[in-house]
């Protein structure tokens, strides 16, 4: 881990240097099987799920039964269940404001103008699988889709050796999935955005997964949309020296422990309160379970950085981008117009960035990598698709033709200036 007293030093940007570069040998192997399901459909998912997946379709089909989710919600503990819910509520409760309405208008001359707000017709959800359980990405991704209107929402996990986590399909059910399949890897990536026999073709595929899957989905925008270019997790902890270095060192591990790609840095203009978070981060990193993943996460990724004054904190987060990016200083609030760019801002000793993962309300799918400057989080937004309505009467066209027609003709086509012409 990165130690760096730009009080003595001054600051140059050290950004850390994860970059979102593919390596080729992945992307000819991602490209390999994108070809191959769009060529041959269920035949080349199945072969690839019998190889990677290690089960044989006959005797676990590729669609799992609707009534499957149910049985799994119902075999769920009470307290689980419960809390499950807890969540969902809270994430509907936040994403319901972003709703959109399509709206009209008329015109100084009387002629009518708006916007239609349509869902999209079906949204495919990619889930982790196997041993992993991660519920909450089915909430955060499935529940916007939901309240946007979406009409069909697919989902897709892998299930080596043919198992499926229970907690996952049962908050499949919580968030209103329509169908899952039993498939994951790059093949589930374009099973979807072809479609194939079995498997149906979306418009848009969300959700998280290892390096195949992100590369998948990079190299098959344009035939589907995708939610981001994801990468490693993320922290940038901005603290004073009225900040509790447990709380710092214990919502800097909890990025670190993702990936050994992760990235946790504390900007701080307190050196007492810098050295002290440096020691408690080395003291819970040997408590914990993962600390080796932790050990090569702050190795390569970890920061400290100590500066003059909290204004150049926030300059150096604004340049930095991060997917999050927390506050804990006295009256943090009064810092919030100084955020320009970050995935999500979490004020304060008690907005660990962890509960904004679960059941704050806010997605937890955020722009990585810098790429909050031009990306946003999650939302509703991004599961309708937005029309322009235009509905001139004839006054107000042969109001507005003349300025039309000079433009037409100023850029040279013809075909334009007469499609106007011809209505004067």
């Amino acid at each position: 881990m990165k130690f760096l007293n730009c009080k003595e030093q001054g600051y140059t940007n050290s950004s850390s240097n994860i970059t979102n570069e593919i390596p080729p040998q992945i992307i000819e192997t991602v490209q390999e099987i994108i070809s191959s399901v769009k060529k041959n459909g269920d035949k080349a998912v199945i072969e690839y799920t019998e190889k990677f997946d290690a089960f044989s379709v006959k005797d676990f089909p590729l669609e799992i039964p609707p009534s499957d989710l149910k049985k799994a919600y119902d075999s769920i503990d009470d307290e689980l269940k419960s809390s499950l819910e807890h969540a969902a509520k809270r994430i509907e409760a936040f994403h319901m404001e972003q709703k959109e309405d399509s709206w009209q208008r008329k015109d100084e001359y009387g002629s009518v103008l708006g916007q239609l707000i349509n869902p999209i017709e079906r949204a495919g959800l990619y889930i982790p699988g196997g041993k992993a359980c991660y519920p909450s990405s089915v909430l955060m991704n499935g529940i916007p889709a939901k309240i946007a209107g979406v009409k069909e929402i697919i989902m897709v996990v892998p299930s080596p050796g043919g198992e499926l986590n229970n907690v996952v399909l049962a908050a499949a059910y919580i968030a209103g999935v329509n169908r899952v399949f039993r498939v994951g890897g790059a093949q589930a990536v374009a099973a979807l955005a072809f479609g194939t026999e079995t498997i149906p073709k979306v418009d848009k595929v969300v959700g998280p997964g290892n390096i195949y899957v992100a590369t998948a989905k990079q190299l098959l925008f344009g035939y589907i949309d995708i939610d981001m270019f994801a990468g490693p997790s993320e922290i940038l902890i901005i603290a004073d020296k009225t900040a509790n270095p447990q709380y710092i060192a214990a919502d800097f591990l909890s990025q670190a422990e993702h990936d050994e790609r992760a990235t946790a840095i504390l900007i701080t203009n307190d050196l007492e309160l810098a050295k002290k978070a440096e020691e408690e981060i080395i003291r819970q990193t040997r408590k914990s379970r993962r600390r080796e993943i932790i050990e090569k996460s702050l190795d390569n990724n970890g920061e400290i950085i100590v500066v003059n004054t909290l204004d150049e904190a926030f300059l150096i987060a604004n340049e930095r981008g991060p997917e999050h990016l927390e506050v804990m200083t006295q009256n943090p609030e009064q810092h919030i117009p100084k955020v320009k760019n970050a995935g999500a801002l979490f004020l304060g000793d008690y907005s660990p960035e962890p509960i904004g993962d679960y059941i704050a309300g806010p997605n937890h799918v955020l722009p990585t990598m810098g790429t909050s400057r031009f990306f946003s989080p999650l939302g509703v937004y991004d599961f309708v698709k937005k029309t322009s309505l235009i509905y001139l009467n004839k006054s107000t066209f042969n109001t507005i033709n003349k300025d039309a027609l000079i433009l037409a003709d100023i850029e040279g086509l013809d075909a334009h200036a007469e499609s106007i012409r011809i209505r004067d």
